[in-house]
């Protein structure tokens, strides 16, 4: 059965005719444990249906350890969204753990477009900070897929990874990694957590998740 009804498959489509340059998704799977890794990857099957410029591409974490090495790839499903194509693509350190439905499906969405145009929405105070930083930066934003004010928090997470080459942005689903939530005390979403000690409650506004930064 399609992840997509008629209605949105066509919504989706024309803002996919939006995109200027080629998207390449990276799907990572565990065949022998994972939640909800085959509804991700019809979610991304449908899509690549949808625009000429999106590509993906599916890897096992046991049988691919090299490609799950590289980009840091622990859980199950991932999905990374790079500029380019298969053989060709850059790597913006945009991910998404778990699966990206409900309100988070237009996360996604907005992850496509924004690597594609390359015009990420962060204000000039916040670029140049992006600009400075000397250390790396992990951005961790814990999501439900039924939580409407989630997906602000990963767009801004993702848009300044796209902004900066020290910064990743995860989106984590958070009742898809329970033990992961528990680390980290999610009590509520979003919960956008840095580099794994300070942390942000609610969709809050780009000037104290940069604050955040500075302090990481």
């Amino acid at each position: 059965m399609p992840m997509m009804d008629g209605e949105t498959a066509a919504k989706v489509k024309e803002a996919l005719e939006g995109m200027k340059e080629s998207v390449h998704l990276l799907l990572f799977i565990d065949k022998e444990r994972c939640t909800l890794c085959s509804e991700t990857r019809e979610i991304v099957t449908e899509l690549s249906t949808l625009a000429p410029k999106l590509t993906f591409e599916v890897l096992d974490i046991k049988e691919d350890q090299d490609m799950a090495k590289k980009y840091n790839v622990e859980l199950t499903p991932a999905l990374l969204v790079l500029k380019g194509t298969k053989e060709t693509n850059d790597y913006p350190g945009i991910r998404f753990f778990g699966i990206p439905a409900g309100y988070e499906f237009t996360s996604l969405i907005d992850a496509i477009l924004t690597v594609s145009s390359g015009e990420e929405a962060i204000s000039r105070e916040g670029i140049e900070v992006l600009k400075g930083l000397k250390k790396d930066i992990h951005i961790q934003v814990f999501v439900t897929p039924t939580c409407p004010y989630c997906p602000r928090a990963v767009v801004l997470a993702h848009h300044m990874a796209i902004h900066s080459e020290r910064v990743v942005a995860d989106m984590v689903e958070a009742q898809e990694f329970p033990e992961l939530s528990m680390k980290y005390k999610v009590m509520g979403v979003p919960r956008t957590v840095i580099n794994g000690t300070l942390h942000q409650e609610g969709a809050a506004p780009e000037r104290m998740i940069i604050e955040l930064i500075k302090k990481a």
